[in-house]
Order: structure tokens, then C-alpha cells, then sequence
């Protein structure tokens, strides 16, 4: 069986960014002029208006090694990483090929695996669940191989002491694993599909000189043996850490200094008069020294090792019996699993996410049941006439604002699903549409837990209408409002930036809905500028199906004259316009209509954000 290796190839990648403002003059220090070089550089500024990331950046990577990009803060060695990874699209012709071939992005991604700075796992599943349903997704295998899969990564990591404890998130809200492990997690999520390249980005930011040579040294292993091309990015790289690296991308200010090994940087330097000191790695040298090289490259010409691209030769040997092609890739771009055992899987995730977060089912369900009993005693004895069709529709408009405002406490999780989402879909994990299948499946039965720990004592502690069909439609609106709270939280956490934008907004929506809602005033009041927000109101429908099951159909009379009855709940309802049995699965229907238009608005958000970070 033979391998499929690949060697990455950048050729004239120019990279630009805008910002706000502009600077026309140059910029004086202190009253005094800038010199000529820094004057060449004042229109690169942040504040110049144009900032040229990357300019004319030319490097190959090669199968079984790992090539280190370098260099200080504002190098641009991070933006050249999302260009390699296909997330930013080169300017100005630049290219990127695989194996002296273009490749699009939805071919790339399927060898390719690609770690963030920033480990976005979920904090409460353990390493071996993590694990797992990346492999499940990426991968279309009988149980029996993923568990071995899964379980021989796990030892190749060394994260078989931790293999069940949870991931965490870093402090002390949700204890895990160290750092180190982490970061080993976050990688054997972008190789349990066993890609042909790797990329990742400050691989050892963050972590101790130990464990960030612990995560060199498997990062070599993993190469050598797998014969997979790496690249990544690493900040100060220490004696031990530098020995590892087959070749360095020295960069500075967007531009390259230096590509070839660290011998041939070494030897760079001492033609240039540098001199390593003792107990100084060259790696370390060459940054603090880089603008002494600039100055001395321009001075001397010397001539920076670029990698030779060999036309038409395909073939890469490694030993005297080890000689296997590294074209022909053959690519799929389909997904590993049908979009049916996508929702099933995710879905299966959220549901064990849910059920350890406290935050939405232990304190929910807490909250929800002692929230009913509460209110049933408060409203425990309310009269038959006016007065107590008055304090019933102030008891519905509480309970209205109450389960459309207890939703939003969700948004930073649906926050930190979508950074993950974006993530996932990015690599082509799965698809779009079954995370928002999934996302919408799953909270029903757990939303249906919370409606019935809610309406039960309160219905019956009240006393509100007595048929027993009448409370099972009360718990029907009670867990529509509730799913359709959720939905208004999903489809803005695919929207905003921040939770502090998110909770503002959703406030915003919440607050206008109960305004518009017909309670303060009549939608007969209402100045017709303002009448579409009634009819957009999440409070409207809701409301209006609470009177309708308390109030219709009713035999109670509510005010009585020389002994007849003058005023029943019909009569109330006909009066304040909201109909009767005929508006009660209208009312239904519209609500439906609302959780399936906020739910697809989410999707569709959420297929735009996706989509723009997949373009190659």
C-alpha cells in the first residue's frame, strides 16, 4: 500500500490589510524627522490606512519534516499560516499548490488539518469522548475500528492517563487537564482523520518549556513516521526545540530574511559579522538581531537559500526502500457521513454537553419547578369574577416575560458552540444543516422536561380552567414559548460578536415584544406606524392563546346582575378582539411559524459565516 505524501508550495503571496484611519504625512518622533527606511515604512503603519502583511513571500514545505515560521510580533507569521491552511485567499496572483498542483479548498481540507492558537474543544466532555465524536465525524467506520482508532491516538498523544477526565477550559470554572494536554487534545482532533498536513498555529503559546518540547518532539515523531508535512508557527523557541526543526521561515515585517535550515541561518549570520553569543539558540539571535540583518543584507547581497522547485519531478524517496509517489492524491470531497448520521451524532454531543452543563438543566430544572410553585402559591386563590380574570391575565403576562427573559442565560454557551461550529465546518467535519437539525431536535425533550416542571403546580395550585384538555394545551404554549426563547437566543448567538452585543439585543427584542404585545395598550391604539410590531410581537400569540384556553368554552360567569349573569370569559375575548376557539390553533401555528423562521435565519447566518472561512 503506498503513502500519499505532500509538499506545500507558496509562491508570491502578498497579503494587505485596511484600517480606519489614514495618515498622509510621515511620522515624526519626538519632533524629530524619521530616517529614510522608516520613512519607507510609515505608510505600512497600522495607522497609514494600508498595512502590506505579506509581501512576495515564497517557501515550500517538504513531506516528513517540520518547517517553523519565525520571527517577531507583527511578522506576519500567523496571516501566512491562514493562507497556507486555505482560510485567507492570497492577493495579487499568489498561489498556493500541492505537489506542483492547484488544488481548491474543498480538496485541500480533506488533507489537511489545521490547529488554532486558541484550543476550541468543549470544556465538558473528556479526551476520549473529544476524541471520539471527531472521529466519527471525519470518519465513516464501523464502531469497532473507531474505538481503536481512537484509542491508539490517545496513547500516540500520551493522554492515556487522562483519557477519561474532562477537557476544562482553562480556570477554575470548569477544572481539566493542564495545558500541555490541551494543546496535545486540540491536535489529535486535526489528525484522527491522519492528514497529510498539518498546520498550527503558536503550537506552543501559552505552556511551559516542557511540555512545549513535549509537543515538538510528538510533533516530530509524527512526522518522521507518518510521513506527514508540518508547519507551524512558534514564538522564542528554545535550544532543545530548535534542534527539531528541519527548516526555518525567518520573517519580518511580511518579508522573508531567511528559509533553509537552521545550520545555513547559523552560517547566514557569521557572514553577515554576527556572532552567536554563548547560551543564545541562533533562532533567538536572528529575531532580536533582525534589523542588523535587514541592513546587512541590503549592504552585502547576501543570498537567502530559496527553495528550488523541481518541475515534473514527482517522486520523493526516503531510504532505499521506501520509494512511493507523492502525486495522484486522491482527493474526496464528499462529507464521511450522510447528513442523517451527522444530526444523530451532534445531536448525541449536545445532549451530553446539556445534561453537564448546570447552567442549562440542573439549576433549569431547579429553577423552573420552584418558579411553579411559587407563582401557584402567590396565585393560589383567586376569585371567580372581574377581579380574578384581571389577576389571570396579570398571571399570563408574568409568565410570558419570565420564560422569554430566563433564555438568555444560554447565549454564552450557543457562543461557544458556534466558535466551534465554525471550526468544525470550516475542515468539512459535517455540514451546516445538520448542526442546526441537531441544535433544534434536541432541546425538545429537554424543553418539554422544563414546561411540565412548570406548569404542573402551577396550574393546578391556581386552579385555571379545569378541563383537562385546557391544562394540556396551556403546557403546549408553555413549551412553544419556551423553544421559541430558544430559538430567539440561537439565531442571535449566530449573529453578534459578544455575549455583552447578544444580551443586549435579545433584551431589546424581548423588551419591544412585551411593549407591542397588547398588554399596556390595545392594538386598536397602537398608531398605525407602529401596528406591524404587534403582529411581530412574541408576546402577541402566546397571550392571546393563554385567554382563549383560560376564557373560552368557559362555564364561569364573571359578573352577575339581579342575579343573571351579564359577562362571561367569551364576551371578554370578543371584546378586547382576540377571538374565540377559532384563534386558538391559529395562535399555534403562528408560534410554530416563528421557531422555524428565527431557527432558519440562524442557518442561514451561519452557512454565510461558515462559507467565508472555507474560501481558498
Amino acid at each position: 500500500m503506498k503513502k500519499q505524501w505532500c509538499e506545500i508550495e507558496a509562491i508570491g503571496i502578498n497579503y494587505r490589510i485596511h484600517s480606519t484611519k489614514t495618515i498622509k504625512q510621515p511620522f515624526k518622533i519626538f519632533n524629530k524627522p524619521l530616517k529614510p527606511e522608516d520613512e519607507a515604512k510609515a505608510g505600512e503603519m497600522p495607522g497609514s490606512g494600508v498595512k502590506h502583511v505579506l509581501k512576495d513571500v515564497n517557501c515550500i514545505a517538504k513531506p516528513c519534516e517540520i518547517l517553523a515560521i519565525v520571527g517577531p510580533s507583527g511578522a506576519g507569521k500567523s496571516s501566512l499560516l491562514e493562507i497556507l491552511a486555505g482560510r485567507v485567499s492570497p492577493q495579487n496572483g499568489g498561489s498556493i499548490l500541492v505537489n506542483q498542483e492547484h488544488v481548491d479548498k474543498s480538496q485541500f481540507r480533506k488533507i489537511s488539518g489545521y490547529v488554532t492558537q486558541k484550543d476550541t474543544l468543549f470544556p465538558l466532555l473528556t479526551v476520549e469522548e473529544t476524541m471520539m465524536f471527531s472521529a466519527k465525524l471525519r470518519l465513516n467506520l464501523p464502531q469497532e475500528k473507531l474505538c481503536s482508532k481512537v484509542k491508539s491516538l490517545i496513547q500516540e498523544l500520551g493522554l492515556s492517563h487522562v483519557a477519561r477526565t474532562r477537557v476544562g477550559d482553562g480556570d477554575d470554572r470548569i477544572r481539566g487537564i493542564s495545558g500541555g494536554e490541551r494543546r496535545r487534545v486540540s491536535i489529535g482532533v486535526e489528525v484522527i482523520h491522519d492528514p497529510k498536513v498539518l498546520i498550527l498555529d503558536e503550537a506552543t503559546s501559552g505552556l511551559d518549556s516542557t511540555s512545549a518540547l513535549q509537543i515538538i518532539d510528538m510533533l516530530k515523531v509524527m512526522a518522521e513516521s507518518r510521513g506527514r508535512t508540518i508547519i507551524l508557527s512558534i514564538h522564542q523557541p528554545g535550544f532543545r526545540i530548535v534542534k527539531l526543526f528541519n527548516s526555518i521561515l525567518l520573517l519580518d515585517n511580511g518579508s522573508v530574511l531567511h528559509h533553509g535550515s537552521v545550520d545555513l541561518l547559523d552560517v547566514n549570520l557569521r557572514l553577515m559579522g554576527l556572532e552567536l553569543p554563548l547560551h543564545v539558540n541562533v533562532v533567538e539571535f536572528a529575531i532580536e538581531c533582525i534589523e542588523t540583518i535587514q541592513q546587512r543584507q541590503k549592504s552585502l547581497q547576501v543570498q537567502v537559500e530559496a527553495p528550488k522547485r523541481v518541475l515534473g519531478s514527482m517522486i520523493l524517496k526516503k531510504g532505499d526502500d521506501q520509494g512511493e509517489t507523492r502525486s495522484g492524491m486522491d482527493f474526496t470531497c464528499d462529507y464521511a457521513n450522510s447528513r442523517l448520521r451527522e444530526t444523530m451524532i451532534l445531536a448525541h454531543r449536545f445532549s451530553k454537553n446539556i445534561l453537564r452543563t448546570n447552567e442549562l438543566f440542573a439549576f433549569k430544572t431547579v429553577q423552573m419547578l420552584i418558579s411553579g410553585l411559587v407563582l401557584g402559591s402567590i396565585f393560589g386563590n383567586l376569585k371567580d369574577g372581574l377581579v380574578g380574570a384581571e389577576q389571570r391575565v396579570g398571571l399570563f403576562a408574568f409568565i410570558l416575560t419570565f420564560l422569554l427573559s430566563s433564555t438568555i442565560d444560554a447565549l454564552p454557551i450557543f457562543l461557544q458552540e458556534r466558535e466551534i461550529l465554525m471550526k468544525e465546518t470550516s475542515s468539512g467535519s459535517y455540514r451546516v444543516s445538520s448542526y442546526a437539525l441537531a441544535n433544534g431536535i434536541v432541546y425538545l425533550p429537554f424543553l418539554l422536561i422544563l414546561a411540565i416542571l412548570f406548569a404542573v403546580p402551577l396550574y393546578w395550585i391556581v386552579g385555571l380552567n379545569q378541563n383537562f384538555t385546557a391544562f394540556l394545551h396551556f403546557l403546549l404554549l408553555i413549551w412553544l414559548i419556551l423553544y421559541t426563547a430558544n430559538s430567539v437566543v440561537v439565531c442571535f448567538s449566530a449573529l453578534v460578536p459578544n455575549f455583552i452585543v447578544g444580551n443586549s439585543v435579545i433584551a431589546g427584542v424581548i423588551g419591544s415584544s412585551f411593549l407591542f404585545s397588547g398588554y399596556f395598550i390595545s392594538n386598536h391604539e397602537i398608531p398605525n406606524y407602529w401596528i406591524f410590531m404587534h403582529y411581530l410581537s412574541l408576546f402577541k400569540y402566546p397571550f392571546e392563546g393563554f385567554l382563549i384556553n383560560e376564557f373560552s368554552n368557559s362555564k364561569k360567569c364573571l359578573e352577575y346582575m339581579f342575579g343573571a349573569c351579564v359577562m362571561k370569559g367569551e364576551d371578554i375575548l370578543k371584546e378586547e378582539g382576540y377571538g374565540g376557539e377559532s384563534s386558538r390553533w391559529k395562535n399555534v401555528g403562528v408560534m410554530v411559524s416563528f421557531i422555524f423562521v428565527y431557527r432558519f435565519i440562524s442557518y442561514v447566518i451561519l452557512r454565510y459565516r461558515s462559507s467565508q472561512r472555507v474560501i481558498f
